[in-house]
């Protein structure tokens, strides 16, 4: 049986950077800022990230659908308890049997996200166990649409996705509202960036600045060699996030027909909220006139 996992992912910048002691503006309370300091870092270059595909880092929380296993490690009393059952990332290094830590001194995983988990319901509002599928937000063949439509489980086996929506992050696309909760899942990739990006750091703060397509929380590169570079706002000192931000700037379709499917969904899940939108298209996102849906 298909389940979503979650957990926070940590990705190498792709230029070297330096720690500053002074206020950050990623996170509240971070009394540092990391900024990017010109060259592209080793890792990037062995990765080859000049023919690497450049791709929307897109501002939600990761996720991993596989099939649902059991794993029982025995952890280092340094480490914080993990939820039973737990299982590590893929490419976690072990050593004798035993888990080691990244260079930031992390062992990422994936926690199991189960019906009736109150921490995890808004990830459970784009999936439906019942009928195995999700709720996916992705590109259409027709140039700049996305589409919000269903895709069965088995169809993103072994991928990672971003949950993006009205509880996630401050919600910074202004998905949903309170009354009218909203998610989806982008798969990690998806949303290419077109347009060649050249990589220094000048001409990538004026991307960021002046393009519309720039108004985004960062660029991830996918390098041949599976590794990903990502670079934020934030390693430039610029701010995210910013108005109108592009995912939500462009054209979308809405197709969830949930007529031939017999399963009971929860009030708040997203489904229900895009199956009374199903057949609409909107000329952006950020049109859609949620106290109607």
């Amino acid at each position: 049986m298909q389940r979503l996992g979650s957990v926070q992912q940590k990705i190498p910048c792709a230029f070297t950077t330096e720690v500053r002691d002074e206020p950050g503006s990623k996170r509240a309370h971070q009394s540092f800022r990391v900024l990017a300091t010109g060259g592209l870092s080793p890792k990037a270059l062995e990765a080859d990230i000049h023919h690497a595909i450049a791709t929307e880092k897109v501002d939600g929380t990761c996720c991993y659908i596989t099939k649902y296993k059991e794993f029982t490690w025995n952890l280092d009393n340094d480490f914080r308890a993990v939820t039973d059952p737990w299982i590590p990332a893929h490419g976690v290094v072990q050593i004798n049997g035993r888990l080691q830590p990244d260079e930031n001194g992390h062992i990422p995983g994936w926690v199991p996200v189960e019906s009736g988990s109150k921490p995890y319901c808004w990830h459970l509002s784009t999936v439906n166990y019942e009928t195995g599928l999700a709720l996916v937000l992705k590109p259409c063949s027709e140039k700049n649409l996305l589409e919000i439509t269903t895709v069965p489980l088995m169809e993103l086996l072994e991928q990672t996705l971003e949950l993006v929506g009205t509880h996630i992050n401050g919600n910074p696309y202004g998905l949903g509202n309170k009354r009218h909760p909203v998610h989806v899942l982008i798969s990690h990739g998806s949303l290419r960036i077109e347009k060649p990006l050249t990589l220094h750091l000048k001409d990538l703060i004026t991307w960021f600045e002046e393009s519309p397509e720039g108004k985004v929380e960062g660029i991830v590169w996918h390098c041949i060699n599976g590794l990903l570079i990502k670079l934020h706002r934030h390693h430039l000192g610029l701010q995210w996030p910013v108005p109108d931000p592009y995912l939500t700037a462009r054209p979308l379709s809405i197709n969830v027909d949930l007529t031939k499917y017999k399963c009971d969904l929860e009030t708040k899940s997203s489904f229900l909220v895009f199956a009374r939108l199903s057949g609409k298209q909107y000329d952006h996102f950020k049109d859609i006139p949620w106290e109607e849906s």
